[in-house]
């Protein structure tokens, strides 16, 4: 008999006994603890003889565990099953075997038995390789001490926890003070703490607080501190498992002893764990507050049995009076109730006693720690009060402890947040307690709705939306916040899609059922057709809604469009480059809506009801209806039989939705049935094509008015299996349907009609088995396209300068739409260049007549422009696939390659000059196509793209084109005007907006900042201030459409400009164009940006072009910062975003982030130095206008500067160090110790020397540990070796500087310290840690230092040429004569070696005595 089987029956007697007891009496007495405590020795006796029993069983094991050996799953593998026994090592000779000391460590041994049933702990297997659990070991690695057997049992994995509660209940029982002990100090060791408590410390109430002062105390020192929950050891992977189950049935266990009751133990806890859980020290903190959560969490559950009692005793009471009433008389029932109060007297105290030791954890832990600093503590405090909302609502489902979680909804740390989102999912769930939770409902509920729909965090949406669905499901949401829920539907996040489609699913039922109300009687084919006017009318009504948002406000004029669209109210799209954007395989978010309620709601699947409601005729009137019904008593055939039911009547909005809806539901069942078993889809293509076959031309023609709508219809063909055209033998149903699209392309110009016909077209081609009916349409459509073209342009002979009335310019731009989107699909160089043996001109001369237009700058002709670029583009292109790659081509091969040789030479001429010439009239779009097809060009015949991978020529190598260098910085200079004009249409726009709203802010709390002064409290920051600033370096998405249209235009010549770069069209050189205004214009540009660095990293570190990294760096850099000094931009933060990503162009890093790849430093140090002198010549422009305001916003170069200092060495360090002071010296420019402005500069100097002193350190570890005070000071010394190797050694000598003074005890300990490697900027709050000259006066006034004045180098002198760019740094000391072994110590720089405070070491050093020197020379000999 196992350990799990002999544990119940002994608690089902236990129970018994206690009944017995409180039955009798209302307090426990002596002989009743002594009965306790006999029954459980009694069951303890009995299971240990069932252990005991059969000392050569195997061992059980258990699936969770993987660490055993393989004699042990061996022996698992042997193990009988009817009869599960454990092997104990030691039965009860072991107990014999234990240490002495408390009684729980006595027990031990029969803890780690393996119970073979039971729940929890009980069915593991030691840890150890012999079977026991590794006190020492664990005290090794974790330096935690191992002499508490309840720490011991939670750690080791095979304690079987019931039994380890059961002996200390057992030993509380008989001595209560030593058990507390032992409880306490496991709750120190959970803590990570060695220290213990007494008996007498233990119950000292009184002295608990200075008792855990001492603790902590001795736990800051320690620098390796670590504890179990935040460890991340193997051992306490279940620490935090393991604990929970141990209070779990310690509460638990206690409460049905009643120890809970009648002992101190509950009192004792609470007093230390409360008095804990406010320490400073976090491992203390952290696990008191899990301790007393997991507490209250288990007191809940006995909280809840409690209830559970009293409702029983209530309703036998309750019977008892009714069969009093009923007559029965006698003692018997008298008795009986008499017991029953006693009963519940005694229940009462009980509760009493449980909601006095929650209310005591709530108030002592929760209160203050569900606001604590760490997010991990508050996360834990709002996930235990979703617990006790679970465990006991009828207690914490109320206001006053919902208010906790609706405060830590608007935590800054996503973790919390989520937590108290999913607190609240279990709350909803109690429906009997949903009225107790209006009041907080009501006041949280905008809350909730923002978190759904603007929460950066996609879990926290997904679950907060899961809670707003439990609210709806009480109605407790508005009409407004419903749509506004609804509207996510359209959201860009996928599970955002999914989460909300229940919501809607049940939106769309309500509205369903309001279609339907009145009707008695309503069949299954009305029901589905009124589900698809309810879905229809939800998306019209959630996509106007969405496009209002969008715009801001809609007028007249856009309801009207609103009404034709076709997409939910969206507005068609205004500019012809969206074309690409338009093409049958982008979804829109109709379809995205379709996918995410594909699962919830019937009509949406139902693809052949939708069609059958499309079909309808719902503009038939009742007059209509009636004469139709007259002819059809005549007679007569009518298409209508009756007039369409208004309970799925569609308005023309709504069919327009439908039929994306039509389009996304087919295609979603095709790609389901692609999934399914074989064959399957076959069926399923084969029965949407039929009935399409009959639809299709009923479509064509009740929407071929409404270009939106006759979109969608042109999409459906692309779903059809034509081939099933000839299966069926409908060729003339085949060709009609040729006619219907070609009709469409050709009556129609916009960018969303030809996309998807250009897209059927190809379809219908490639349907082989229908070619003879193919070319022959084909051919017809060729000859209308070449009519209509000279058509328009017949009788006139100067095409470049003749006139156009407005309708044929428009013909003109249409028939130039057409052709150019024909020709993306089709090679049309034989019609281009048809001319009937020169009887007419070819369409390559009249497209090209047309193209010379654009000299003319005509606004009206833009687009006619435009689109003859894009053709005869496409031309070049189609002819250059006809190229022939042999070495000895044929005499017609080149004839044709020259012939494509001039074509091309004849464009490219036209485009650089619309593009980049001197042609002032052309149009922004005309040049912008220009442009892009230019780069295309230049890209496709590229000498680099000519080669093949395997070094074979390409058929374009024979026309290889190179881009002049004057044309690739006129094109520069094109990428650059446009990046100007986009920040200035879309960014300025919104920052002119928030300038407004701050200066109204700061005009309104002029009086408030003023009052806070005047009461020494912090001011608040400036709405122009460090937190207000940020918002204009970071650009803000575009919503509506005309900015997401503009910002895909200029995205466009970005990427063309880029792939340019890419493919070596364009020099790398002028990437820095681009780099420059990296963080300001939206993820996308900053993703071509990186793009960029990419391709100037591999210049530098894989083909050894590191000047072209010093050229492009260094422009970028000073352009950017250039716009915040010229005032384009507020903040430095986009300049500090781009030094940290040219960072990345110096290095490589591989695995574990082993550096593979470094730039020669010799070029990080050329940037510095070029960077220094650009930004030393400005300071001394602003020093010299006294513009103080400047000079403080130049400043900030040397925070840009810093992240760019990653991988300069020493020498370099010292090198850019002097050349710094040099600059600074030139400009006339004294730094500050102190004031606020120079942080920048004293931070860039100190990371300078630690990049000084961490190479230093790193050489000189052995003398660390002899001359640890000393090291700073000896460094210093040898820095200045080295940088009096880089200054002249013929200038005149100087007069040296007194000796320094030695390091005392008060100065080693700031510069012992180690130095920092954080990149971080200092904070504002963190004070300067930086000495001045006069600092040194104010602590000796009798140490007087004499200070000679800088002297400059030859700014000529060739050995400064090279390092300083012409600029000499100044020589401020010189060294005098001395051997290798011993070293003085002279006279450093002006400024000195920075310490890791910001101390100035050199500057800072009075001059000493002799016998002060005499120990530091002592300290550097050694």
């Amino acid at each position: 008999m196992s350990d799990a089987e002999g544990s119940a029956p002994r608690r089902s007697q236990r129970e018994r006994k206690t009944v017995e007891k409180y039955g009798s009496r209302m307090s426990v007495t002596s002989l009743e603890v002594e009965i306790l405590i006999s029954s459980v020795e009694d069951a303890k006796r009995k299971r240990q003889d069932t252990d005991t029993e059969g000392d050569d069983a195997e061992e059980v094991t258990d699936p969770e565990d993987g660490q055993e050996g393989d004699n042990e799953e061996e022996e698992s593998h042997r193990a009988p099953k009817p009869k599960r026994k454990t092997s104990g090592t030691s039965g009860k000779k072991g107990r014999g075997k234990a240490p002495e000391g408390a009684p729980p460590p006595a027990k031990k041994p029969r803890v780690a038995k393996v119970a073979g049933k039971g729940t929890g702990r009980r069915g593991r297997k030691p840890v150890g390789a012999n079977g026991t659990f590794d006190v020492t070991k664990l005290a090794e690695d974790t330096k935690i001490s191992g002499d508490n057997s309840l720490f011991n049992a939670i750690v080791n994995p095979s304690t079987a926890l019931q039994s380890t509660v059961e002996d200390f209940l057992e030993s509380l029982s008989q001595s209560p003070a030593l058990a507390q002990a032992e409880l306490i100090n496991c709750v120190f060791r959970a803590c990570g703490c060695n220290d213990s408590v007494d008996s007498d410390q233990v119950m000292d109430y009184d002295g608990v607080v200075d008792a855990l002062d001492d603790f902590t105390e001795g736990l800051k020192k320690d620098d390796t501190h670590v504890y179990p929950l935040s460890s991340k050891l193997p051992i306490f992977k279940r620490f935090r498992n393991s604990l929970s189950e141990f209070i779990d049935r310690l509460t638990s266990s206690s409460a049905e002893l009643r120890l809970l009751y009648t002992t101190d133990l509950m009192s004792t806890l609470q007093t230390w764990i409360i008095a804990m859980s406010s320490s400073q020290l976090r491992s203390f903190r952290h696990t008191a507050t899990v301790i007393a959560l997991e507490m209250e969490t288990a007191l809940c559950d006995v909280a809840a049995k409690v209830e559970k009692e009293a409702e029983v005793v209530s309703r036998q009471k309750e019977g008892e009076r009714k069969r009093k009433a009923a007559g029965n008389k006698g003692k018997g029932p008298e008795g009986r109730e008499k017991e029953l109060d006693i009963k519940a007297k005694e229940i009462r105290e009980r509760r009493s006693k449980v909601a006095e030791f929650l209310k005591e954890f709530v108030d002592g832990v929760f209160v203050h720690r569900y606001r604590d600093l760490d997010p991990t503590i508050r996360a834990e405090c709002v996930r235990s009060m979703g617990h006790w909302f679970k465990k006991y609502p009828s207690h914490f489902l109320d206001g006053s402890y919902l208010r906790y979680v609706g405060w830590v909804l608007s935590d800054s740390n996503t973790q919390v947040r989520l937590e108290a989102v999913r607190s609240l999912v279990g709350a909803y769930e109690k429906a009997d307690y949903i009225g107790s939770m209006h009041h907080f409902t009501d006041r949280f509920k905008p809350r909730l709705v923002e978190m759904a729909t603007g929460d950066t965090e996609l879990a926290v949406r997904v679950a907060v939306i899961q809670v707003l669905q439990a609210i709806d499901g009480h109605a407790l949401l508005e009409d407004e916040q419903r749509e506004e829920l609804c509207l996510l539907v359209y959201d860009e996040e996928a599970k955002v899609r999914k989460a909300v489609s229940g919501f809607v699913a049940n939106v769309w039922q309500e509205t369903l059922d309001e279609r339907l109300v009145g009707r008695s009687k309503v069949s299954q084919s009305d029901k589905d057709k009124a589900g698809i006017k309810a879905l229809s009318m939800l998306l019209v009504k959630w996509g106007r809604a969405l496009d209002k948002r969008a715009q801001g406000s809609v007028n007249e004029d856009d309801e009207e469009r609103s009404v034709n669209s076709g997409e939910g109210g969206s507005k068609p799209p205004r500019l012809k480059e969206m074309a690409s954007l338009l093409s049958a395989q982008q979804k829109g978010r109709t379809s995205l809506a379709v996918e995410a309620l594909w699962e919830e709601i019937d009509s949406v699947r139902d693809w052949e009801t939708l069609l059958d409601v499309l079909l309808l005729d719902h503009s038939a009137t009742e007059t209509q209806s009636s004469n139709n019904r007259s002819k059809r008593k005549k007679g007569e055939d009518t298409s209508e039989d009756s007039v369409v039911d208004e309970a799925w009547r569609l308005e023309e909005v709504e069919e327009g939705v439908l039929l994306e809806v039509l389009v996304a539901a087919i295609r979603r069942t095709r790609s389901g049935a692609a999934n399914s078993k074989k064959g399957e889809e076959e069926i399923v293509v084969s029965d949407i094509t039929r009935a399409l076959m009959k639809a299709l031309p009923r479509l064509f023609v009740k929407h071929q008015t409404d270009e939106r709508r006759i979109a969608e219809v042109l999409i459906i063909p692309q779903l059809m299996n034509l081939d099933m055209y000839l299966e069926m033998r409908m060729i003339a149903a085949y060709a009609s349907l040729w006619d219907d699209t070609t009709k469409q392309f050709l009556s129609h110009s916009s960018p969303t009609v030809l996309s998807p016909a250009v897209s059927t077209i190809r379809h219908l081609l490639d349907a082989t088995s229908l070619s003879n009916t193919n070319n022959t349409k084909i051919l017809e459509l060729e000859d209308e396209l070449s009519s209509s073209l000279r058509e328009i342009v017949g009788g006139r002979d100067e095409l470049e300068v003749a006139s156009f009335s407005e309708d044929e310019i428009l013909s003109l731009a249409a028939t130039c739409s057409r052709l150019a989107a024909f020709a993306g699909m089709r090679n049309m160089t034989a019609w281009m260049e048809e001319d009937e043996g020169g009887k007419q001109s070819s369409a390559w001369d009249i497209i090209n007549a047309l193209l010379d237009r654009g000299r003319l700058g005509y606004k009206e002709e833009e687009v006619m422009v435009e689109q003859a670029i894009q053709l005869l583009t496409l031309h070049i292109v189609w002819k250059a696939k006809g190229l022939t790659a042999a070495v000895e081509p044929t005499e017609e091969e080149e004839r044709y390659r020259e012939a494509v040789r001039e074509q091309r030479d004849s464009l490219l001429e036209k485009l650089l000059e619309y593009a980049v010439g001197t042609q002032s009239n052309t149009q922004d779009g005309v040049k912008r196509a220009a442009f892009q097809n230019l780069m295309n060009l230049h890209i496709l015949f590229c000498p680099i793209q000519t080669v093949a991978t395997d070094g074979t020529e390409l058929s374009t190598a024979s026309l290889s084109l190179t881009l002049d260098d004057e044309a690739q910085y006129r094109c520069a200079g094109f990428i650059e005007a446009e990046i100007e004009r986009y920040a200035e249409e879309v960014i300025g726009s919104v920052s002119r907006e928030e300038n407004l709203v701050d200066d109204n802010s700061a005009e309104s709390e002029g009086e408030d900042n003023a009052e806070s002064s005047k009461n020494n409290t912090k001011p608040r920051k400036d709405a122009k201030g460090e937190g207000a600033r940020y918002s204009h370096s970071s650009v803000p998405r575009p919503t509506s459409r005309s900015q997401l249209e503009r910002e895909y235009l200029f995205i466009g010549t970005i990427t063309t400009f880029l792939r340019a770069i890419r493919t070596g069209a364009i020099d790398v050189r002028h990437a820095g164009i681009m780099l420059a205004h990296f963080s300001r214009l939206g993820p996308s540009f900053d993703a071509c940006c990186k793009v960029i660095a990419d391709i100037v990293r591999e210049e530098g570190l894989f083909n050894g072009n590191g000047q072209t990294v010093v050229d492009i760096a260094t422009r970028a850099i000073e352009e950017s910062f250039s716009l915040l000094l010229d005032g384009v931009e507020n903040t430095e933060e986009h300049s500090v975003a781009l030094a940290k990503l040219l960072s990345s162009c110096f290095m490589m890093r591989g695995a574990q982030l082993a550096i593979v790849r470094r730039l020669d430093p010799k070029f990080v140090n050329e940037i510095h130095i070029s960077s220094l002198t650009w930004i030393g010549k400005r300071l001394a422009a602003y020093e010299n206008n006294g513009n103080k305001r400047g000079r403080n916003t130049a400043l900030l170069f040397f925070k840009v500067l810093v992240p760019l200092l990653g991988v300069v060495d020493s020498k370099d360090a010292l090198r850019i160090k002097a050349h710094m002071e040099q600059v600074l010296a030139q400009a006339k420019v004294q730094p500050s110790a102190t004031s606020k402005p120079w942080e920048p500069q004293r931070f860039y100097e100190k990371r300078l020397g630690n990049a000084v002193s961490k190479e230093k350190t790193a050489t000189n570890k052995p003398r660390r540990k002899k001359a640890a005070k000393s090291n700073e000071f000896a460094s210093s010394d040898e820095e200045e070796h080295e940088v009096a190797g880089l200054v002249e050694r013929d200038i005149a000598p100087v007069k040296p500087r007194s000796r320094p003074r030695r390091v005392t005890r008060a100065t080693a300990g700031e510069l012992s310290n180690e130095e920092s490697e954080l990149t971080e900027y200092p904070s504002e709050n963190e004070a300067p840690n930086v000495s001045t000259r006069q600092t040194q006066a104010e602590r000796g006034a009798s140490v007087q230092v004499e200070v000679q004045p800088p002297r400059l180098a030859s700014p000529t002198s060739p050995k400064y040429s090279s390092l300083t760019n012409g600029h000499a740094t100044p020589k401020q000391l010189q060294k005098r004569a001395r051997s290798e072994d011993t070293e003085s110590v002279a006279s450093g720089l002006s400024s000195g070696l920075v310490s890791e405070g910001g101390q100035d070491i050199s500057a800072a050093r009075a001059p000493t005595v002799e016998g002060e020197i005499q120990i530091k020379r002592k300290r550097i000999r050694h």
